[in-house]
């Protein structure tokens, strides 16, 4: 790369780091706190990511969600997986129409899918059956309906959220999916002085409206940006190191065979090289660090890892192998 297109890069770099101040700016009027959930869900948006969302109901999940769509500019919508929802409701489906000929026609009708930011609500109500109806949007960006290929919007994210503790009438989310979502956000109580805040200013005659920053084309363009971003050898090599290291069936791993049933694949190594970039911008720099490998294992690891049944009856968990091979490893705890 030549110096003219350093600069131009290094150029574009902050100009985008100044939108994305602004854009949390624009979301902290509607979602006050959690700074870290902010920015790991902005992460999966400017990495062309998935995030699934994992907390208690209450905790704003939803409200993120609509907000980010207002923020980031993007066409919304919204599904609310319950155990009789089938795929057409997902998908859309085509009908027989008679025209005033007499003629008639099949006619497809859109899904909720068709748009760029989806809600899926509870993601893990729904049956096996109508989740795998995601697989193929998420993945290619795209379903096939009646043998075509229809093409989704661009960009194209899906934010789920699921309740970790309410599991009656639920179905676990299939390995397979769960590794098409880019980071796991844990949504947790927020702190005393944050719900103070959240309590005057939600409970008024009025409430602060978040403003557009980004649009579809502008949040493209941030992608290839995050893409562009120099990513040095120390850190892919701790990428890689911690990945590794998190696999039973790796030499590097062989001490987890009794703690793990299966270890993270090549997608949680791509999930990291993009998310550190997207972190650095996010924190004002210009080049990720091995520390942002570390802030982000816990987030693109814990749903693509499984403890072993010996683990869960001595007490293990993955947030705590995590920490201890990334300590190991990369000499810095993950986040918790």
């Amino acid at each position: 790369m030549t110096a003219t297109a350093d600069t131009a890069l290094v150029t574009e770099i902050e100009a985008l780091g100044a939108r994305l101040a602004e854009a949390r700016a624009s979301i902290a009027q509607r979602f006050i706190g959690q700074d870290q959930v902010v920015d790991l869900v902005l992460s999966a948006l400017l990495c062309g990511g998935h995030a699934l969302l994992v907390g208690l109901p209450g905790l704003g999940k939803t409200r993120l969600v609509d907000t980010l769509g207002t923020v980031m500019g993007l066409k919304s919508n919204r599904i609310q997986f319950t155990p009789d929802l089938m795929p057409a409701d997902i998908l859309g489906s085509e009908v027989l129409e008679t025209a005033t000929d007499g003629s008639r026609a099949f006619r497809f009708i859109e899904g909720p899918v068709f748009c760029q930011l989806l809600l899926a609500d509870e993601i893990n109500r729904a049956s096996p059956r109508t989740q795998s109806a995601l697989l193929q949007a998420m993945q290619e960006k795209e379903v096939t309906i009646a043998g075509q290929h229809r093409p989704l919007g661009r960009p194209f994210h899906v934010l789920a959220t699921q309740n970790p503790i309410e599991q009656e009438g639920t179905y676990p989310l299939p390995e397979a999916q769960l590794d098409r979502f880019l980071v796991q956000v844990d949504v947790d109580y927020p702190a005393r002085d944050v719900e103070r805040e959240i309590l005057i200013a939600t409970t008024g005659v009025e409430e602060a409206e978040s403003r557009q920053i980004f649009d579809a084309a502008g949040l493209l363009a941030a992608q290839q940006v995050i893409r562009r971003m120099p990513v040095g050898d120390s850190v892919i090599e701790a990428i890689l190191d911690l990945v590794r290291a998190c696999r039973p069936g790796e030499a590097e791993g062989r001490e987890l065979s009794d703690s793990l049933a299966w270890g993270p694949g090549p997608r949680a190594a791509q999930a990291l090289m993009l998310t550190v970039r997207a972190r650095a911008l996010l924190m004002g720099r210009l080049v990720p660090s091995v520390a942002d490998v570390a802030a982000l294992a816990q987030a693109t690891l814990t749903h693509r890892m499984a403890l072993s049944f010996a683990a869960r009856a001595r007490g293990e968990t993955l947030a705590g192998i995590i920490s201890r091979v990334s300590t190991r490893v990369l000499g810095l705890e993950a986040a918790a």
